[in-house]
């Protein structure tokens, strides 16, 4: 079942606070008076650590200077006490989104959508890129705590426990944004129905009476790949065709491997009338494999995609797709990342936006049926 989005009418704003209400980024009166009796302080964390209080105080910021065993033994400390700074410390007026790849045509639109909410509270939008980087000594959320953001904003499920410990020590909020996933942990989050997704891309194509579909997945262990994978096996079971397993193929997102999993769908005598991709740069990569094989689309073969990214559009014939509502899961993370910066709770832990269905011209009925 879709959900509605749960980012609220009016979120907190960054300012004068309303009655009873305080705003993004301002202690509330609890606050201010510190700490309360029997909370575990950072002197008790530098006294079970064996260190000084500026060097706890260090780790929590992310500063340089503290060795590998040591930080590594506060960390611990922190994740094991539940250790939570102070509501004293007023952070940067801004919001931190990290991608674990850069991905242009992901990027641009989940930025553009929380940057729609973070503007009308007076907030910055900074970004973080995960991949590639190797210091041993200072991680990408070390960084992200010396910068004290209002919130931050995962675009992807793979952070880790310890990662995610860091953050809540520092009281900093977070809310996993994740096209493709589901996080194992308890963090608030916000996806796609991508099984519903997957469903409507198949009916479609039986619409139109194909029934030697192929599918190429994402990578199986993604939750929301899966999820896709099974809405097209669900379609078709419900009128009576199997999918068959040996029209399967599974691979990364990239237009690389769906040129090369398209090209060994294809080139086949059995081939396939029509083909599922788990994302548009696939369906791209087949477009290359169809062409490579002298094949036209859609008169000799139907070609769906995921997401609707720029270049469905532009690609020839126009891809239909399943669109993915990045800027509106994106705006939602952001509100309900901003509710609790707030010091409020959002409605729902997890938020699931629905997609939708773009025909455009890869696909038609099957040759052998015209």
């Amino acid at each position: 079942m879709d959900h509605a989005p749960t980012h609220p009418e009016h979120p907190p704003t960054v300012g004068t606070p309303s009655a009873g209400q305080p705003s993004v980024g301002q202690p509330s009166g609890s606050q201010r008076r510190g700490r309360r009796r029997g909370e575990l302080s950072v002197a008790t964390i530098a006294e079970l650590a064996g260190v000084s209080k500026p060097t706890v105080s260090k780790v929590l910021n992310g500063r340089t200077g503290v060795a590998l065993e040591t930080r590594r033994r506060i960390e611990a400390l922190v994740r094991e006490h539940g250790y939570q700074r102070p509501g004293s410390v007023t952070p940067t007026a801004g919001v931190e989104v990290v991608f674990y790849q850069l991905e242009s045509h992901l990027a641009i639109e989940i930025l553009r959508g929380v940057e729609q909410v973070a503007r009308t509270h007076e907030l910055s939008v900074g970004f973080t890129e995960v991949q590639g980087r190797t210091d041993p000594g200072r991680s990408w959320a070390e960084q992200l705590l010396a910068r004290r953001p209002v919130g931050v904003i995962a675009v992807y499920s793979a952070f880790t426990p310890e990662q995610h410990a860091q953050l809540a020590a520092s009281a900093i909020p977070l809310v996993a944004l994740d096209p493709v996933g589901e996080p194992v942990h308890a963090t608030p989050s916000v996806g796609a129905t991508n099984w519903n997704g997957g469903i409507t891309a198949t009916r479609h194509l039986l619409d139109l009476g194909h029934r030697r579909i192929a599918v190429i997945s994402g990578p199986i262990e993604m939750l929301g790949a899966r999820a896709r994978l099974e809405g097209c096996r669900a379609a078709m079971d419900a009128v009576g065709v199997r999918l068959d397993d040996d029209l399967v193929r599974g691979g990364r997102f990239y237009y690389e491997d769906g040129a090369a999993l398209g090209r060994d769908l294809l080139d086949r005598p059995d081939r396939p009338t029509a083909v599922i991709c788990g994302n548009d740069l696939q369906a791209l990569g087949v477009y290359t494999a169809a062409w490579q094989l002298g094949l036209r689309i859609p008169d000799d073969l139907s070609v769906v995609g995921f997401d609707d990214i720029d270049n469905a559009r532009w690609c020839c014939p126009p891809l239909t797709t399943v669109r993915q509502p990045l800027a509106e899961m994106a705006s939602t993370a952001t509100g309900m990342v901003l509710t609790m910066a707030a010091g409020g709770s959002p409605p729902q832990r997890r938020v699931e936006i629905g997609t939708t269905l773009v025909v455009r011209g890869s696909t038609a009925a099957p040759a052998i049926v015209r």
